[in-house]
């Protein structure tokens, strides 16, 4: 997540409420959390109604921000101290839900998305806003001998012990689809029947966006514009991972921010992964496990977490995808792209 604080959230619903955009009741909403804008659509007669959904999701999301902050003090730093202890301890109720879930998709993906790695995470320097340079290789090292897992942490109910005095929590690669998806979650209670959730370009959507149904583009990994877009049916989530979202370079070689936990250098094979599913945070996790497994090794990680409509873009820029993404998504016309169809996941 980004370190930086956000404005108070009630001005930046005041100012989402007054840019609501009435034309075919499709009422629009912005602000910020978990380092990106978070854009929420609404379509439906009822404003006022969907003024207060979009109201209430936006001081929700900022208090998430703020408890499930990787390197700010707050709930989520907290857990990971008292994990290091590894004494047991009653776990905070804001943090314990996306804890567990995390250690089951951790374990789906035979470790690749790792949760508990913050301290590897953290001397490659992507939470702050300095200049940047690689860790050595002796640091790297050293965080490798005892990297834990995410069978370091036992849970029993609320209680929670760790076994490694290294673990250190980074929900960065869940927490986004965890709350996009339980903000969905939120307005259907309401009665809300159509909606799209919108976070820097990771979304879910309930509904359709009035006589057609949500269409979103997937971006070009290699420059501006989109490479292909999607239309989401009912209860839909596509969620994105790209070297391109964070990156420093050094001495002419350029480093991302998605680390490959086996090596403790950032995964080099892939460029982008994007991943549909109805559950937004398997497919944030997904996104991340399959980027790091590659182009050779996705397919039985992708069967083993669940996710059958997966579309990968490698170093080489080729296009691989599953039969079932193949089926949805749309090539932006002009494409060059070489596209290679895999094997059906199910």
């Amino acid at each position: 997540m980004s370190c930086c604080r956000w404005l108070p959230a009630v001005l930046l619903i005041l100012t989402a409420l007054l840019t609501a955009c009435e034309k075919q009741n499709l009422h629009r909403y912005q602000s910020f959390a978990f380092g990106t804008l978070i854009e929420i659509k609404i379509r439906g007669d009822d404003k006022s109604l969907a003024n207060q959904a979009a109201a209430n999701l936006f001081v929700d999301f900022d208090r998430r921000h703020n408890d499930w902050h990787a390197w700010q003090p707050g709930k989520l730093t907290q857990t990971s101290a008292l994990l290091a202890t590894e004494e047991w301890f009653t776990a905070d109720e804001t943090v314990l839900a996306l804890i567990k879930l995390s250690k089951q998709y951790s374990q789906l993906s035979s470790g690749l998305f790792n949760p508990v790695i913050g301290k590897l995470i953290q001397v490659w320097g992507f939470q702050g806003s300095e200049p940047l340079t690689p860790p050595s290789q002796e640091i790297i090292a050293r965080l490798l001998d005892k990297l834990p897992n995410a069978d370091d942490i036992d849970i029993d109910g609320n209680r929670l012990r760790g076994h490694n005095s290294q673990l250190q929590l980074d929900l960065g690669a869940i927490a986004k689809g965890y709350a996009v998806s339980t903000g969905i979650q939120k307005m259907r209670d309401l009665g809300i029947k159509h909606a799209l959730i919108n976070a820097g370009g990771d979304l879910c959507g309930i509904g359709n966006q009035g006589e057609r149904p949500w269409r979103i583009g997937i971006r070009n990994p290699s420059g501006n514009g989109i490479i292909a877009s999607i239309e989401l049916e009912k209860d839909e989530c596509v969620f994105t991972s790209g070297d391109y979202e964070r990156y420093f370079t050094h001495e002419g070689k350029r480093y991302h921010h998605i680390i490959d936990p086996r090596t403790g250098y950032p995964a080099d094979q892939v460029v982008s992964v994007t991943v549909l599913h109805k559950n937004g945070a398997l497919a944030d996790a997904a996104s991340t496990a399959l980027f790091i497994a590659g182009p050779d090794d996705w397919q039985p990680l992708a069967k083993k977490m669940g996710v059958s409509d997966v579309m990968m873009i490698d170093k080489q820029g080729r296009i691989i995808m599953t039969p079932s993404m193949q089926k949805r998504i749309k090539l932006e016309p002009g494409n060059k792209n070489k596209v290679i169809i895999s094997k059906p996941l199910t």
